[in-house]
């Protein structure tokens, strides 16, 4: 693995997110070697991910090197591996690349796509939870609209311009905006030969609304949105099974559709090695304190979306969210100098700065403690806190002049099969 040996503590982080960035940047000029482990190379803005699925944005746009996120600091080590088990006896952990021991550990590994047990789902649909996930969206949205444009047969265009979305947290809600876009500025352009009237988007929610997690105004205000953009919208819906051309549910609602997205939920990604009582089992979430330390161990900690934090105020954990995985990580890094030296730590405390999410052009909803809008000056919000979110100048720069650019000329510039994408 070729990590030197030192005499300062180590910290071992698993996982490079908002959670694991945030812990090793507040690390950098201590006195303490900080190894990063990940399986990527680059840490993925999230957030914008549906941008790269629906040709608005180039992968490279909302990735960043996480070499270059800890290079300033000489005592911080990135390598690429997955972590297989943790030793806690020994303080070690177990990778692809050998094993290594830590005087700290850091679970940061994030979550993955929840099918809830649906094997066939889970087979014949895609998901979008990282960036060749993504591409591959990407690719059999276009490869659709190719095969749609040569087909004789008319069942089969409508099934290959049918595109349905499951979940309607701010993920679905997003990419069945961005595709609606596409249906009605792209296919009449670039597809004259196909009628456009005959694409459709649905989007699939279990609850009785769209974006549960926010204010019922924004719910209202966003299903309004959706359907002004041509989104068909079905709540109280559950997919009960897709076998990669119909999609059942548990109404009276069937669906011929070549594509099925599953925004529906995620699940926590823990590493093998911990007591089962360390875990939320139904969340594959640890149990942690205030101070973000896993139950039962002082070495070993958990931050963002893997990490489960019952409060009064959040029983069932903290939203899996990118800020309080930031928020977390900083107040981690600062309390585990203060274990160190032997200092009282301090708790955490999440402060909401709000929820947002966009429809589309000039349409979205934004819910702050003491304000709820939605709109052009949502959208806006939207626009400002996400480009400012982004790791790296660069980033930033390419992503304003892509939306620039996508506003004026009502385009969407990555429409490239760069990657043809084979269904299973």
């Amino acid at each position: 693995m070729n990590i030197p040996d030192t005499k300062d503590p180590r910290i071992v982080i698993v996982g490079g997110g908002f959670a694991g960035i945030s812990m090793a940047k507040s690390l950098a000029d201590k006195h303490v070697q900080v190894v990063l482990f990940d399986k990527h190379n680059y840490h993925t803005f999230q957030p914008l991910l549906y941008q790269v699925s629906s040709a608005s944005l180039e992968p490279d746009a909302i990735a960043y090197p996480l070499r270059k996120i800890i290079k300033k600091n000489d005592k911080a080590f990135f390598r690429l591996a997955d972590v297989l088990q943790i030793h806690p006896e020994e303080k070690a952990v177990e990778t692809t690349i050998g094993t290594l021991n830590y005087d700290y550990l850091i679970l940061a590994t994030g979550t993955r796509t929840n099918y809830f047990g649906n094997k066939e789902v889970e087979k014949h649909s895609m998901p979008m939870k990282q960036v060749p996930q993504a591409l591959n969206i990407r690719s059999l949205i276009l490869q659709n609209f190719e095969k749609a444009a040569i087909t004789k047969s008319k069942q089969e265009r409508l099934a290959l311009l049918n595109f349905v979305i499951v979940g309607g947290g701010p993920t679905g809600v997003e990419l069945a905006g961005a595709i609606a876009e596409l249906k009605n500025h792209i296919l009449p352009r670039d597809y004259k030969d196909l009628d456009s009237s005959a694409m459709e988007i649905h989007l699939l929610e279990g609850a009785d609304r769209v974006l549960p997690p926010m204010s019922k105004h924004a719910s209202k205000k966003a299903e309004c949105f959706l359907k002004e953009l041509g989104v068909n919208v079905h709540c109280n819906t559950l997919v009960s099974n897709y076998d990669g051309k119909t999609v059942t549910t548990n109404t009276a609602l069937f669906l011929e559709s070549e594509t099925l997205i599953w925004a529906a939920g995620v699940t926590g990604k823990p590493v093998k090695g911990l007591k089962a009582e360390a875990l939320i089992q139904q969340a594959n979430r640890y149990k942690v304190n205030e101070y973000n330390q896993v139950l039962g161990y002082d070495s070993i900690f958990a931050l963002g979306d893997i990490a489960c934090m019952q409060t009064e105020a959040y029983p069932k954990g903290h939203p899996q969210l990118a800020q309080p995985a930031i928020q977390q990580g900083k107040l981690l890094g600062k309390n585990i100098i203060k274990l160190i030296e032997g200092k009282p730590l301090k708790k955490f405390v999440y402060k909401d700065k709000g929820s947002m999410a966009t429809v589309g052009r000039n349409k979205a909803v934004v819910d702050l403690k003491h304000y709820k809008f939605g709109g052009f000056f949502a959208w806006f919000v939207w626009m400002f806190v996400h480009l400012m979110s982004l790791v790296g100048f660069r980033n930033k720069v390419i992503v304003f002049f892509n939306w620039t650019y996508n506003y004026i000329n009502f385009d969407k510039a990555s429409r490239l099969i760069i990657r043809p994408y084979t269904k299973k």
